[in-house]
C-alpha cells in the first residue's frame, strides 16, 4: 500500500445503522454492501455480530458473497464478542476484526469500573484473542481524544505488540476541534513504539460539525484510514460523510501534497447515497454538501453569469464527478418499457426482471397522471415497489373522506403475510390520522407516531409526493418508513405501513417472538 493511499473504512452498515430509526433489514444491508464493494471502498464495517442473530447473518452474508473489500466485524473486548465475530467473518477471503476499550478517564471509572492497568490488559487479551481468527486486526481506544496521551501512548504500544495492524483514534463524542485532533495523530506517531508497523485510522462523530474537518485534520498528519458512513449517518448528529472525506480529497490535492488519493470510484457517490436514503428512510437535507438537491444548483443572478461564461468561477466540482449526469431525462408513457429499462441502468439500478416488472407496471400508472417522469421519479418509484424488508402487512385499498363540517374518516384493507385480509374503518384528527388509525387497528400493531413529512419528489402540480415517517416501538426503539404517489394522502399510508413492517420484521429478525398476524 502507497503511503500516500488513505483507505476509506466504510461504517454505514454498523455504526450508521445506530441513527434512531435507521434499521435495515439483512437484505437491505446486502444490497447496500455490494454498492460499497461496487464504489471502491476499501474496508466494509458489516455489522456488531454477537448484537443479535440479524447482525451476525448480515456480516455472515457479507463476508461469503463479496470478494472485494476487507470485511469487518465489530467486538468488544471480551472472548465472547470475538467469538462471534470470529465465527461471522469466517466466509471472507479477506476478513478484520476490529474491537475496542474505553481509555478515558471518565469512561474507565464510571462505565468500566476499571483500573487503566487493568483496561490495558483486557486489551492486549483482545487483540492476541483476535489473532486466533486473522491477522488483520483492529483496535479502537474509545473516546481516545479525552483520554490521557501517556496512556494513550502505552496502550497503543502494547497492542502493536500483540498484533493490532490499524490504530483508530476515535473522537466519540465528537468533542474536539481541528487542530487538536491533528495534534493528537502528530503526537501518537511521535510517541507510540512500533506505530510505523499499524495504520492510523479516524473516527470522528459530528456532535460540533467537525467529523469531516477532524477527519482530514488527521490525514493530514498521517492517518492513512478514514472510517466514515454515506450521507454522515450515525448515533446522535452522525459520522464524518463519506462524500464529502472522497471529493475533499480529490478536489484539494494542493493541501494534501498532490500525492494523497482514494480507491472510490466518485462516480457512484450519487447512487450510493440516493440507495442509502431510500433503504434508511432517512430523507438528504437539500443544501447537504456534494450530494444534497442543492450542491449543485445556481439561482444568483451574479453565480449564473459567472458560470455560463466559466464553470469554474462557482463550481470546484461538477455533477459528473459524482455520478450524475448533466441533463435530466424525461420519460413518459410512450417511452416504452426498453426506454424505462434503459434509463434504470443509466441510473446505476441492477433489477432483476421480477423487479423491472414490478417498477414499470407502476410507472405506467404513474404516467397516466403525470405527463413527465423524472429521475427522481423513477428512483422514488423503484424504491417503492422493489422492497426488500419482508412485507408481513400489505395496503390493499384505502378510502379517506374528509372535508369542512365532516369528521376524517380512514377506511383500509390490510392483507397479511399468511394470506388473511383485515378491514378497518376510523375517524382522526385529520385525513392522515384517520388513516393511521385505521391501519393500527387492521395490523393491530400500536406504534408511537414520533415524526411525519411529506414533500414533494420533483416540481410542479403533478409531482410525485414522498411521505417519511418515524415510529417508536412499545421497547423505545424508532424505525423509518417511506411511501410515494401522486396522491399524498396514499403516499402518507403507504410510509406507515413500511415503518410497521420494518418494526415487525425486526422483531422477528433479532430473536424476539414470530409476530402475530
Amino acid at each position: 500500500m502507497s503511503n500516500d493511499k488513505v483507505l476509506i473504512f466504510d461504517t454505514t452498515l454498523r455504526d450508521g445503522e445506530q441513527s434512531p430509526g435507521a434499521s435495515l433489514s439483512v437484505s437491505e444491508k446486502l444490497e447496500i454492501a455490494k454498492q460499497l464493494a461496487k464504489m471502491g471502498v476499501d474496508i466494509i464495517e458489516a455489522g456488531f455480530p454477537v448484537s443479535s442473530p440479524a447482525q451476525f447473518e448480515a456480516t455472515r452474508l457479507c463476508a461469503e458473497q463479496l470478494s472485494g473489500p476487507v470485511i469487518c466485524g465489530l467486538a468488544r473486548a471480551s472472548q465472547k464478542d470475538i467469538v462471534s465475530a470470529g465465527q461471522a467473518l469466517a466466509p471472507a477471503p479477506r476478513r478484520r476484526i476490529h474491537t475496542f476499550i474505553a481509555t478515558s478517564p471518565i469512561h474507565m471509572e464510571h462505565k468500566l469500573r476499571k483500573k487503566p492497568a487493568e483496561v490495558l490488559k483486557m486489551a492486549v487479551e483482545a487483540v492476541k484473542m483476535c489473532g486466533q481468527y486473522t491477522q488483520d486486526i483492529e483496535f479502537s481506544p474509545e473516546d481516545a481524544c479525552r483520554s490521557e496521551l501517556p496512556f494513550l501512548y502505552e496502550i497503543l504500544a502494547a497492542v502493536i505488540e500483540a498484533g493490532a495492524t490499524t490504530l483508530n483514534i476515535p473522537d466519540t463524542v465528537g468533542y474536539v476541534l481541528p487542530y487538536e485532533y491533528g495534534q493528537i495523530v502528530a503526537k501518537l506517531r511521535e510517541n507510540v513504539k512500533g506505530i510505523e508497523k499499524a495504520v492510523i485510522s479516524t473516527h470522528c462523530h459530528n456532535d460540533l460539525g467537525m467529523a469531516t474537518a477532524n477527519s482530514l485534520a488527521g490525514v493530514r498528519n498521517g492517518a492513512r484510514q478514514v472510517e466514515c458512513t454515506i450521507n454522515g449517518l450515525g448515533e446522535r448528529a452522525g459520522n464524518a460523510a463519506m462524500e464529502e472525506i472522497v471529493m475533499a480529497i480529490q478536489t484539494r490535492q494542493d493541501f494534501f501534497g498532490g500525492m494523497v488519493t482514494t480507491n472510490v470510484n466518485t462516480k457512484e457517490i450519487y447512487r450510493t447515497s440516493q440507495m442509502v436514503s431510500q433503504l434508511t428512510g432517512f430523507v438528504i437535507q437539500p443544501n447537504k454538501a456534494i450530494v444534497g438537491a442543492n450542491a449543485f444548483a445556481h439561482e444568483s443572478g451574479i453565480h449564473v453569469d459567472g458560470i455560463l461564461k466559466k464553470r469554474e468561477t462557482y463550481e470546484i466540482m461538477t455533477p459528473e464527478m459524482i455520478g450524475l449526469s448533466g441533463s435530466r431525462m424525461v420519460l413518459g408513457r410512450h417511452s416504452g418499457r426498453h426506454g424505462f429499462v434503459d434509463r434504470c441502468k443509466q441510473l446505476g439500478f441492477e433489477l432483476s426482471e421480477k423487479e423491472i416488472q414490478a417498477a414499470y407496471e407502476r410507472f405506467l400508472a404513474i404516467a397516466d397522471k403525470k405527463k413527465e417522469i423524472f429521475d427522481e421519479d423513477i428512483a422514488a418509484i423503484i424504491s417503492d415497489e422493489v422492497r426488500t424488508v419482508e412485507q408481513l402487512y400489505v395496503l390493499e385499498y384505502l378510502n379517506v373522506t374528509s372535508g369542512t363540517g365532516t369528521v376524517p374518516t380512514g377506511t383500509v384493507r390490510i392483507r397479511t403475510r399468511d394470506g388473511k385480509v383485515r378491514q378497518a374503518a376510523a375517524c382522526g384528527d385529520g385525513p392522515v390520522d384517520a388513516a393511521y388509525e385505521a391501519i393500527r387497528q387492521a395490523t393491530r400493531q400500536a406504534p408511537t407516531l414520533e415524526n411525519y413529512t411529506i414533500r414533494a419528489v420533483t416540481s410542479g402540480k403533478e409531482a410525485l409526493g414522498e411521505a417519511n415517517v418515524r415510529i417508536k416501538s412499545k421497547e423505545g426503539k424508532t424505525f423509518a418508513g417511506r411511501g410515494t404517489s401522486t396522491d399524498i394522502i396514499e403516499a402518507s399510508a403507504k410510509a406507515y405501513v413500511d415503518a410497521i413492517n420494518r418494526m415487525a420484521a425486526y422483531v422477528e429478525s433479532n430473536g424476539g417472538e414470530k409476530v402475530s398476524l
